[in-house]
Parts: C-alpha cells; sequence; structure tokens
C-alpha cells in the first residue's frame, strides 16, 4: 500500500474526516468498478457472443502496444501467463489475433491483430466512444478536464506500489 505524500503547509485531515472520506471514495470506486466490469462484459459480446471480458481486455491492449510477446502481455496487466495464453488461444482460434515469429528473437512468439481483429475493435470502440459522449457529453469540459486528472492521480497512486504506468511495458 501506498503511503501518503507529506506535502508542506498542508495539515492532516482529522481521523475521522479522513475516514469518512476514504470511505466514500472506496463506495463510489466500487459503483464504478461494478458499472465497468458490466459494460466490459458487454463490449466483449460484441466482438464475440462467447469472448469473455478479460480477452477483450487483451485485445485492446494489443491493439495500443502492436506486436508483444505473451509473457510481456501478462506482466503489463498484471495477470499469470496460463491465464492469458487461454485467452489468447481462443482469440487465435477465432481470427482475432495472430502469434508470429519475433523478428528480435526468433524462438519466441509475438501476437497481433489480425485485420479481422483490428476492423472488429475499431467498431467496438467507437461504440464505446459514443457510449461516453452520451453518458458525459453534457459535463462542462472543465469538470471533463478534472476527472481527468483526478483520475490520473489515482493512478500514478498506484503506480508507487509498482503497478505498471499506462502504456508501460
Amino acid at each position: 500500500m501506498s503511503n501518503p505524500v507529506d506535502v508542506p503547509g498542508v495539515s492532516a485531515p482529522s481521523e475521522d474526516t479522513l475516514d469518512a472520506a476514504l470511505k466514500s471514495v472506496e463506495h463510489q470506486i466500487s459503483i464504478f468498478w461494478r458499472r465497468a466490469r458490466s459494460i466490459s462484459q458487454q463490449l466483449s459480446r460484441e466482438v464475440h457472443p462467447d469472448m469473455e471480458p478479460a480477452a477483450y481486455g487483451l485485445l485492446t491492449m494489443i491493439r495500443k502496444t502492436g506486436p508483444i510477446r505473451l509473457t510481456e502481455l501478462a506482466s503489463c496487466i498484471g495477470v499469470g501467463k496460463p491465464s492469458v495464453s487461454r485467452q489468447i488461444a481462443f482469440l487465435e482460434s477465432i481470427g482475432l489475433v495472430l502469434k508470429e515469429a519475433d523478428p528480435l528473437d526468433g524462438r519466441a512468439q509475438t501476437i497481433r491483430l489480425t485485420p479481422k481483429g483490428e476492423e472488429k475493435m475499431h467498431q467496438v470502440q467507437d461504440a464505446r466512444r459514443q457510449v461516453f459522449r452520451e453518458r458525459l457529453g453534457e459535463w462542462p469540459v472543465e469538470d471533463l478536464e478534472a476527472l481527468a486528472t483526478y483520475m490520473a492521480k489515482l493512478n500514478a497512486t498506484y503506480e508507487r506500489d509498482g503497478f505498471p504506468k499506462d502504456g508501460e511495458l
């Protein structure tokens, strides 16, 4: 767990105030997490009716990084290699990813999206952005920017605990 960062000139909140605020944050993140899992389930089914949300997450990461080794992919998302391997086998069986020799090390393989996988992900991610627009389009831009800033700050807090930075392998 992370330790709080001391900020000069800022006094620490009382324990009761801090506990109440942390309880509220925990509650809101729990609600957000449940809804995000539900949306991930829906998105994965749009790609393929038998796809698990974990496989959708892998496709998203592969699309973002380009060709990637299985071990790097597993490390990047914090899941064991056997779980990732099973999901990749499924994605390969439905024609969304392809394994090929790693150009830097012929003994290893990289995984990349096929044209079909790229097209499916393009369609689904466009639909996801439309959902964001429908849900958040009425918010003032300043609020959206503030939300993004606070979410980035939260993610950075977890990076101090060893979680990879976004886009870092």
